[in-house]
């Protein structure tokens, strides 16, 4: 086993840590920092960044041709970690001989511990693994804000004894669906650094949310959903989001993912908030939007190519969402692409 030892103080030195262990080229703009591997012993990237109140994320979607650990030692600062596995599983222990704990794929964790503590991550060989860490309180502050995130959050998930703080969450794809927002981000620069950050705050919101949640019993009484069943849900998601013109019906992805139809609408509703149907009609919305920013096809040709046959309803759910219609709405936007 490959063991690594990273250290969380400052985003810079994670990454020329990972480098030094893992190889690749490790490139930085801003305070994101990404490493891409392609290694005999490594392939896939590391990316990160660091934001404001103390707060910075390390995204793994990595395969490993031995089995890793990643000991993070946390010499000065105790920070509490909020980590999403989105693909594959691996494990952690306080101490490399600590009790090791599984994480899976859909499966939130919160973690703390006292500063001279380690935190291990154990990755399987052999497994793609894409895994998010959300680091909270990297730095000790010289003067501490009573209010501010990184203070609160802390008051929430560092026992004050100075004990370990574990919490395995219940399976959660709407996270997954954000962790794919977040890797989407195309701009560059202070843009893109500020479009992360809104984005990362969203995923810190809804990993304490699950939290409280499962304390509350609500999310798992709410969620009858196995984890087959849930990667199913989230195969027939993305065929939707990148297909949304076909002519889905509930007896086809039924079919096609061995659902029930009632598992179906369980499903999206726990992740998008949306009936099947809905989400479908929102995606084909979503799509059309694009064409009339990128395309020349006019709204009738658009219409038919999202799948719809009626152009008032298209009309109608298309004012719902951008308050304008499809007509004016692309006669706004050559105004703004010829002064861009």
């Amino acid at each position: 086993m490959k063991i690594v030892t990273i250290h969380t103080e400052k985003i810079k030195d994670i990454f020329e840590e990972l480098s030094s262990n893992f190889g690749g080229k490790l490139h930085h703009d801003l305070d994101e920092y990404s490493l891409k591997i392609n290694t005999p012993n490594a392939k896939g990237s590391i990316i990160g960044a660091s934001f404001n109140d103390g707060i910075a994320y390390v995204q793994f979607d990595m395969v490993f041709s031995n089995d890793v650990s990643v000991s993070i030692l946390n010499s000065v600062a105790s920070p509490v970690y909020f980590a999403y596995c989105s693909k594959g599983n691996l494990a952690h222990s306080f101490g490399v001989s600590g009790i090791e704990r599984k994480l899976k794929t859909y499966q939130t964790a919160i973690v703390s511990s006292k500063s001279d503590k380690e935190n291990v991550l154990f990755f399987e060989k052999d497994k793609q693994t894409k895994f998010t860490l959300i680091i909270v309180g990297t730095q000790v502050a010289a003067n501490k804000k009573m209010n501010s995130l990184n203070e609160k959050i802390k008051e929430t998930f560092v026992n004050t004894d100075g004990e370990e703080f574990f919490y395995l969450g219940s399976y959660n794809l709407q996270i997954a669906e954000k962790i794919e927002q977040l890797d989407a981000i195309t701009q560059t620069g202070i843009v893109r650094n500020l479009l992360k950050e809104g984005i990362m705050r969203i995923i810190l919101a809804m990993e304490i949310q699950q939290h409280t949640d499962d304390l509350n019993h609500a999310s798992k009484e709410a969620n009858g959903l196995t984890l087959r069943e849930m990667e199913e849900i989230k195969e027939l998601s993305d065929l939707i989001k990148a297909n949304p013109e076909e002519a889905f019906t509930i007896k086809t992805l039924s079919k096609k993912s061995g659902l029930s139809p009632n598992k179906l609408q369980e499903g999206f509703k726990m992740i998008h908030n949306r009936t099947v149907n809905d989400y479908i009609t929102h995606m084909r919305v979503l799509k059309a939007e694009i064409l009339i920013r990128t395309s020349d096809l006019n709204i009738s040709e658009i219409v038919y190519c999202i799948g719809f046959t009626s152009r008032s309803y298209f009309s109608k759910i298309f004012k719902e969402k951008f308050n304008c219609s499809p007509k004016d709405y692309k006669f706004n936007i050559h105004p703004l692409a010829i002064t861009a």
